[in-house]
């Protein structure tokens, strides 16, 4: 297993500048412990998560460090023209030495985003899958002609092509069309935070009923926190827990009231917000606990990596929080 970290570029203090250069030193430290991938968020319109040029923010990672892999967790498709994500998307594996992961992602629940950008949540899933089938074609192909249902082009190539022979690609969804689309191509999967782990094994066996050989990359993104105690742990990380918690449950509201298409119920079995049930699916407690909670994913899901989102709203307790794992929970999982 792999282990990641999970970037979200959070504003806790009201300082823009200063969010984004802490997100680049715990960046810079996990390379510097040896993780392997950082993954970086895309969200828009709010005062907190400041990714939403989540490529300029993966550039000048790509300039700043050296061997750990950079993924895009994920590229909001439905919100972008998949020409110029190709064009970018080509340039950022260049720039990083040909160290990008390509993952994408519907969107939601966030209802601001589909208005503001004009896409109608129940088309979301079908123009993500569109899209990336021919972000596919223009990064590796020539004169490309596509006509689809939301996206068209007549012999087009796009300069320059990606740096790898081709770059990794994960899909976070949890639908049968996007898994069977995933799994029929060999691409990867990812399950965010508050996914429930009865719905993630689900996933994962619906795409090795397809694909029995092209799952073992999955990406299992995970709030953490390891304390000296799991007191410790829990009351550093309960702040932003909390409000995850508050912002992601109305952001649900919103969506089931809309009555939108598209999207499972939320509970339990599926994706949940509640304070209780975050705190005990995170990896967050002292190292014996983190520990059998990491051991417990990898058991369900045989995970290709744990992309851990440090969960104090200090920057210091968060280095001292990646230093334990490395020292303490790394090697024993």
């Amino acid at each position: 297993m792999k282990t990641g970290l999970f970037c979200n570029y959070e504003n806790h203090h009201q300082d823009s500048r200063r969010a984004i250069f802490e997100q680049v030193a715990l960046v810079r430290q996990a390379e510097k412990l040896g993780f392997d991938e950082a993954w970086v968020t895309e969200h828009h319109f709010n005062e907190v998560n400041l990714s939403s040029s989540i490529l300029l923010l993966m550039a000048h990672l790509a300039g700043v460090t050296s061997t750990i892999k950079l993924g895009t967790a994920a590229v909001l498709l439905p919100f972008h023209n998949p020409i110029r994500v190709a064009e970018d998307i080509a340039t950022l594996d260049n720039l990083c030495n040909g160290r990008l992961l390509f993952g994408v992602a519907k969107g939601g629940p966030f209802p601001q985003h589909n208005k503001h950008f004009a896409t109608p949540m129940g088309e979301s899933r079908a123009m993500m899958l569109e899209a990336l089938a021919l972000i596919q074609k223009l990064l590796y192909e020539t004169d490309v002609s596509f006509n689809g249902q939301y996206y068209q082009c007549d012999r087009l190539t796009v300069y320059p092509k990606p740096l790898q022979q081709e770059i990794p690609v994960y899909l976070a969804t949890g639908d049968d069309a996007g898994i069977e689309f995933a799994a029929k191509h060999s691409f990867a999967l990812m399950g965010g935070p508050p996914f429930a782990l009865e719905r993630l094994k689900k996933t994962v066996e619906t795409y090795r009923a397809i694909n029995s050989s092209g799952g073992e990359k999955f990406v299992l993104a995970r709030f953490f926190y390891v304390g000296k105690t799991y007191d410790e742990a829990v009351s550093e990380a309960l702040p932003f827990i909390r409000y995850f918690s508050q912002k992601m449950t109305a952001n649900s509201s919103q969506v089931m009231q809309s009555g939108s298409s598209g999207h499972k119920q939320f509970d339990r079995t599926n994706i949940c917000f509640d304070e209780d049930y975050l705190i005990e699916n995170s990896i967050i407690g002292d190292v014996a606990t983190c520990r059998d909670k990491i051991k417990k994913f990898q058991d369900e899901l045989d995970l290709g990596t744990l992309a851990l989102k440090p969960s104090s709203f200090a920057l210091q307790k968060n280095q001292e929080s990646l230093q334990r794992y490395n020292q303490e929970v790394q090697n024993y999982v």
